[in-house]
This record gives C-alpha cells, structure tokens and sequence, in this order.
C-alpha cells in the first residue's frame, strides 16, 4: 500500500471517530467515563451517584450523559423510573483503536 492509500484510510478513521473524540474531548466527560470506569457497580450508576462523585450539578450530569450516549461510549439501562448509565464495553471507542494502529503503521511504514 503506497503513502496515499494509507494516508486516505486515516482521513477515513478520523472521519469514523470525529465524534467519539468530540465526546471524549471534554475534561468533565472525561471524569465522568473515569467515575463509571472505576465503580464496583456491575449494573451502572444513576445521575446522582455520578453527580455526588463528581461534584457536578445533576443538570450538568445529565447533559454530559447524553453528549456520552449519543456518541455510543457509553449505554443507558432503565429499570423502572430509573436510569443507569454504564461504559459500553462494545463502542465506538475501537475506531480509536483502528485509528492509532493505523497511524501507527503510517509512521513505521514511512518514517
């Protein structure tokens, strides 16, 4: 594969992963993710277990939550009149992985 060709998969990648890095950009999302990725919880957590340990507003949370959701890094759970939001262990977060392996074989390939 010439320099090009793989320059174009790259485009590709990035074009596949604008809006998991738009989610993950964020540092108050990135305390979210890091808040469900460090619970015990199997199950997920409700906004005000996330709220209490982020020292966000509930309304914060809960925009945060979606902005997360819409980008599929992470899924919700309803349970009655309650919502549980967990890391989505299937997400969109491996184009990230696509993404870096083939910036990475751009860079050994040609540099």
């Amino acid at each position: 594969m010439n320099k090009q060709d793989q320059l174009n998969i790259i485009k590709e990648d990035f074009i596949n992963c604008q809006k998991v890095l738009l989610a993950i950009g964020d540092e108050t999302r990135q305390s979210i993710l890091l808040v469900l990725m460090g619970t015990d919880c199997q199950t997920g957590l409700r906004v005000g277990e996330i709220t209490e340990q982020t020292h966000l507003s509930r309304p914060a949370v809960s925009h945060h939550l979606k902005v997360l959701r819409d980008a599929g890094v992470i899924l919700m759970r309803k349970e009655g009149t309650k919502n549980f939001y967990y890391i989505n262990v299937r997400t969109e977060l491996g184009l990230l992985r696509t993404l870096v392996l083939d910036i990475d074989m751009f860079m050994q390939n040609f540099y």
